[in-house]
């Protein structure tokens, strides 16, 4: 037994017993203290204090049948004990006949334990990597966008499956502002780690905010490294996200090159179960020069392959230009491993996008107000007025406008 669990251990029994044991608040004992106070005011309160009380016993008697569960589920994730035990139990358990409220409170018990326990030294009881939920995700969320689906779901669950990658994924998005760029990167950052892109294993670094004078670039360097090293000791599974890539200056993509190496150096330290996502804008017209060729020839969308994109992309970003794609060593080196194009949308894709932001905010809409949200956004190009020159940017602010 480690130096540290007993204490622990002794927490969590005490915190159980509090909360579940035998003549805790959830059992048949006589009502004392608090609690008979809290009954005196159900008979004088009506209706509304006994549908109170009912309430508050419903979720206490929930705690004193789960909190067995929990403590076997966690002695077992924490200190691999009783596994075969709860592996070997028939009949269905209390977390699935109250598969809501028993998460709940196995969400409190955790975070309660992990606040002074041992497991989130590293990060690992933060990750979830639950591949299913992005894919859903992906797919009733994401409009317009079968290529990034494509790529995402395929890279990012062949390297979490690897048992030891060569070296981290390097995914770089492209498209025009608008079309889905940050919200995939909010997206994996939800769906990899429980508590989403404010996780500690998940750092997001914006270019003219975090690295806004090219005379500091130096100064930016020693803090990049600093801070990417930090996170990978944290998290054996760290998430880079660097928006507006595009304008990072060519130093600091070589300073990080040698976290995106291939991984031949144990005094590099543990890189390689790092993901690295670039979101740039850089490429945007060439997507939509693509698309738009595809719509005048007859052809969907949907054929647009991602090798040919690919190609076309690569061609680009290594043009001589004012960006540190071109400057830095990155795209020579082959450290990129997949260029993410995002297309740009149409008038039935930011429909959609409006109908989801209806949704998320509990609010009715009809094909009319759809219609209309649409209608606000600016189309170009000019004569086919096809594609949203903000993509679905700002359709989530415009459903104000038609609201009663």
């Amino acid at each position: 037994m480690g130096q540290g669990r007993i204490p622990a251990r002794l927490g969590l029994t005490c915190c159980l017993l509090l909360l579940g044991g035998s003549g805790g608040l959830g059992s048949r004992a006589t009502p004392q203290g608090p609690w008979a106070e809290e009954q005196d005011a159900v008979a004088k309160g009506g209706l509304w204090g006994r549908a109170r009380y009912e309430a508050v016993k419903k979720h206490l008697g929930a705690v004193g049948a789960l909190s067995k569960q929990y403590w076997q589920y966690m002695a077992c994730k924490v200190w691999q004990e009783g596994c075969n035990e709860e592996e070997g139990e028939s009949g269905p358990r209390p977390g699935w006949s109250l598969p809501l409220v028993g998460q709940d409170y196995l969400d409190i018990l955790s975070t309660w334990y992990c606040s002074f326990g041992k497991c989130c030294e590293t990060g690992d009881c933060r990750i979830i990597n639950n591949i299913t939920g992005l894919e859903a995700d992906l797919n009733g969320q994401l409009h317009g966008q079968h290529l990034a689906k494509e790529v995402v779901m395929r890279a990012v669950q062949e390297f979490l499956q690897s048992p030891q990658p060569e070296k981290p994924l390097v995914l770089s998005f492209h498209g025009w502002s608008g079309t889905g760029k940050n919200f995939v990167a909010r997206m994996l950052a939800s769906h990899l780690y429980r508590d989403g892109p404010k996780s500690e294993c998940v750092r997001v670094f914006i270019s003219l905010f975090h690295f806004p004078h090219h005379k500091y670039v130096d100064s930016y360097k020693a803090q990049l490294k600093k801070q990417l090293s930090e996170t990978v000791q944290l998290c054996k599974q760290s998430l880079f996200i660097f928006d507006e890539a595009e304008k990072l200056h060519s130093s600091l993509l070589d300073a990080i090159k040698p976290f995106m190496a291939r991984y031949d150096n144990e005094d590099q330290g543990d890189y390689q179960r790092s993901i690295f996502l670039f979101l740039s804008n850089l490429g945007g017209n060439t997507i939509n020069e693509v698309t738009l060729d595809f719509w005048r020839a007859g052809r969907a969308r949907e054929e647009i392959s991602v090798e040919f994109l690919e190609q076309r992309l690569r061609q680009e970003l290594q043009e001589p230009a004012e960006n540190g794609y071109a400057r830095s060593h990155l795209l020579e080196e082959n450290l990129i491993d997949f260029f993410v194009p995002f297309l740009p949308l149409e008038y039935h894709h930011v429909k959609l996008c409006a109908r989801d932001a209806f949704l998320a905010r509990g609010l009715p809409y009809t094909e009319v107000a759809l219609d209309e949200v649409a209608r606000t956004m600016v189309f170009v190009p000019k004569e086919e007025k096809l594609f949203s020159a903000q993509g679905c940017k700002s359709v989530s602010q415009r459903i104000n406008y038609f609201l009663p």
